[in-house]
């Protein structure tokens, strides 16, 4: 009944309970409302789901405006020449935001928000920026998944440092990336098993693709948090994971656990005989 705004940003299995919940306690106060509730949902969902979403609203004094954030945590900038006095500029991820109402024309001050945000409105239809979340989703967490699969069978198979030696001499970049964003990744790994969920329904049913790929990389993450001493590990409090190498090690660790019986247990193909 008093805030202008909300931003839903929550792991994507909740959205829609967390949204639902919003929902129903609008409609209980809807009457103490002077201005319409700005209710941004900027999770990372599929089309569909944002649609269902919408619709909870639907009748409610609401503006329910379609989002995704593209990039990182915002962050400060170098300021050059080390110069003290320089304003601070801050590197900020891009928020695309879709639906026939749009976020600069907000009451209370809309135009700042949209702005101070880095938004940019780029479709009336309510899905379209969620889709485009998804998308761009796929490129980076997708590629990170075959880059897990990649380092932690070379660890199994013993040749990890051949590996990165190749990546060094024929594609550098991709091994700078690796060492860079992978370790950064056990924190946040149980709540991107979701979203690459909906990226493989955003596919299928936009798209027109198969569901496997993407329910695969879903499955990487998931062997992560659920499988692996990684899922243990929380932001500023790391223990395992925090180089390239011991993150396939881990990761070999948990596919490979030696059984009391003489087993080996293998999450993704169940029980090998040992």
């Amino acid at each position: 009944s008093e805030c202008d705004y909300i931003f839903s940003i929550v792991p994507p299995s909740d959205a829609y309970s967390n949204a639902r919940g919003i929902a129903l306690a609008l409609q209980s106060n809807r009457h103490a409302r002077r201005t319409p509730l700005v209710f941004l949902e900027l999770n990372a969902i599929s089309p569909r789901t944002a649609k269902t979403i919408a619709d909870l609203f639907r009748g409610l004094p609401a503006i329910f405006i379609d989002g995704g954030i593209i990039g990182g945590p915002p962050r400060l900038k170098s300021k050059p020449n080390n110069d003290d006095d320089a304003p601070p500029e801050w590197i900020r991820a891009n928020i695309p935001l879709s639906g026939p109402e749009q976020l600069i024309y907000a009451p209370t001050s809309g135009p700042h928000l949209a702005a101070l945000l880095n938004s940019r409105h780029i479709s009336n239809e309510i899905g379209k920026a969620s889709g485009l979340k998804m998308c761009f989703a796929a490129t980076t967490k997708g590629f990170s998944a075959i880059l897990i699969q990649s380092f932690t069978t070379a660890s199994s198979l013993g040749v990890l440092e051949d590996l990165k030696k190749e990546m060094r001499d024929m594609n550098p970049q991709a091994l700078i990336g690796a060492e860079r964003s992978l370790p950064s990744i056990p924190p946040k790994a149980y709540r991107w098993v979701r979203e690459m969920e909906e990226i493989a329904d955003t596919f299928s049913e936009e798209g027109g693709f198969e569901e496997q790929l993407f329910l695969g990389v879903a499955h990487v993450y998931k062997t992560m948090a659920e499988d692996t001493v990684l899922g243990d590990e929380r932001f500023g409090d790391r223990e395992r994971g925090t180089t390239l190498d011991d993150l396939a090690e881990a990761m070999k660790e948990g596919l490979f656990i030696t059984q009391r019986d003489g087993t080996v247990d293998d999450p993704g193909k169940g029980h090998i005989e040992g």
